[in-house]
Formats: C-alpha cells, structure tokens, sequence
C-alpha cells in the first residue's frame, strides 16, 4: 500500500513507519525535525512540515494525494503538550479532504471509550484516576475525536491503555466501541501492529477502538 504517517517520529509514529516498510508498503512521513526519525529504508520519503504553517498546506495535500490510507500518531507527549492533537489534526483533515483521500487512523486514549457496562469496577477506578490526572490531554483528545468523526473521512479512533515500550508480540485484544475487560497496557510496536491491521478492516471504519492486552 501506499501510506503516509503523521507523528512518525513519535514512539507509535517510527512503529508503523518501520512495520510498514518491512510489510512492503511505500510510506511518505511528515516529520517537524527529519533528524529526530531514525528509520530508513527504500520504500520510504520523508516530508518535513510543522504543519501549522500555512505556507505547507499545498505540499501537505501532496504528502496525502493518492494514498490508501493517512496513519496518525500526533498527540501530546506531556501535559504540557495539550491541545495540540486537535491543532495538528486539522491540517491533516484539510489535506485529505483537498486530495479525496478518506481513510484516516488516529491514535488517542483508553479513557475516551464510552462506558458499556462492561468494566470491571477496578478498570472504571483505574481510568478515573488517569483521568484526572490528564483532563487536559484528554480534553484535547476529545476535541480531535469530535472533529474527525464530523469529517468526511473514513476515520478510525484507536484507543490503547498505558503504553510501554515492550517488543511487538502481535498478541493483543480490539473491541470495536469499548475497552478490552482488564486492559491495562500495550506497548507502542503493538498499538502500531494493531493500526496497520485496521486499515483493510471495515468493522473499524468510523469507529473508536480499544486495543490492549
């Protein structure tokens, strides 16, 4: 497939970037520093952009034109950060939409799933807690949530639990519309896997996902 990462010089980003050249997709990243992404490989071009630049919306649409699908892993890394998931989102949105490409992947946040009764009393603890501790994150999670699901785009919202950096195992849990029961975790290379998966998969299309272990 022909793909393009945003935030691919994130911990999720520079996942599905070297998961997908080593699937034997073509990927475009779009990248603020070129210097800070340490993948490499045949199959890949490297696009540089703030994004907020308005000078930067003609090569953004460029960077999305023709793609089958738009991979995004922008999202704050402190709570410092807030806000600009939403921020950075929206020239995405615009670009697809310029270009006609549809098929969008985000990542967001485990909190943001609605409750279907089926946590266990620890698991809705354990999420009120981190939500508290991160209201300003997941506000700007939300705001983004909102936006891509009144976007023409065939979005998907995956949502993981605390990431950890451990190896890609391929062995996790998706519930379309929820979390998985007992989800505490997932590390970044599977919450990549797990996108990647997704592209081709209809029952996600407009849709927030869980995923965890």
């Amino acid at each position: 497939m022909e793909l393009t990462v945003f935030g691919a010089t994130g911990g999720i980003g520079q996942q599905i970037v070297q998961q997908a050249l080593d699937a034997g997709h073509r990927v475009t990243a779009v990248v603020r520093d070129p210097a800070r992404l340490t993948v490499t490989g045949a199959g890949l071009t490297v696009v540089r952009s703030r994004l907020t630049d308005p000078e930067d919306a003609e090569p953004l649409r460029a960077a999305v034109a023709g793609r089958d699908a738009v991979l995004s892993g922008l999202g704050a890394r402190s709570v410092k950060d807030a806000g600009i998931a939403a921020v950075l989102t929206r020239p995405v949105l615009r670009a697809m939409e310029a270009a006609g490409v549809r098929r969008l992947l985000v990542v967001s946040a485990a909190p943001l799933a609605p409750d279907t009764g089926q946590a266990s009393l620890l698991d809705r603890v354990a999420l009120g807690a981190i939500g508290v501790v991160l209201k300003k994150v997941y506000t700007d999670l939300r705001v983004m949530e909102d936006e891509i699901a009144h976007s023409a785009t065939d979005w998907t919202s995956v949502r993981p639990p605390k990431l950890t950096d451990k190896p890609l195992t391929g062995t996790y849990r998706t519930v379309i519309g929820g979390n998985p029961r007992g989800g505490r975790s997932i590390s970044r290379a599977d919450v990549a896997h797990a996108m990647l998966a997704m592209i081709d998969d209809p029952a996600t299309v407009r849709q927030g996902v869980g995923v965890a272990y």
